[in-house]
């Protein structure tokens, strides 16, 4: 590759991060005023309302198999393995965990949710696939 494309998937994925972040402070603070759920019970987190557990859990999630994602798309980089195909994998990835978050913190709907997770991790299995094989033959 040119330059730094491989990173662009990668702060794509930081942003939905910090977006999931901002989403869960919001039905906290709702929850809050709404009366369900008081201020300080989030301090051990032992009663988390629906609403923002499903976030909270979503969130968790983000530093799961993404950080697997994170670490490849840096050795991809470091090895000079980038390349437009790699590129696309990790786009793909970062689309499949944006699509992943959003079925989390709405529906939860575990017949989309899967599909999107498994796809998710077989792109990322290309990915280290593809390091390897150029490690091996580089």
């Amino acid at each position: 590759m040119t330059g730094y494309q491989i990173f662009w998937p990668l702060l794509a994925h930081v942003a939905l991060v910090y977006g999931l972040y901002a989403l869960l402070g919001l039905r906290r603070a709702k929850m809050v005023r709404a009366g369900g759920i008081a201020k300080s019970d989030y301090r051990e987190n032992r009663s988390e309302p629906a609403e923002s557990l499903v976030v909270k859990n979503c969130l968790a999630n983000q530093f799961e198999l993404p950080v697997l994602f994170h670490v490849c798309c840096i050795l991809l980089y470091i090895t000079d393995a980038d390349n437009i195909v790699t590129v696309g994998l990790a786009w793909a990835f970062v689309v499949l965990r944006y699509a992943h978050a959003a079925v989390h913190v709405t529906s939860n709907e575990l017949r989309y949710r899967s599909p999107l997770f498994a796809a998710g991790y077989a792109v990322l299995a290309a990915m280290w696939i593809w390091l390897a094989v150029w490690m091996a033959i580089g």
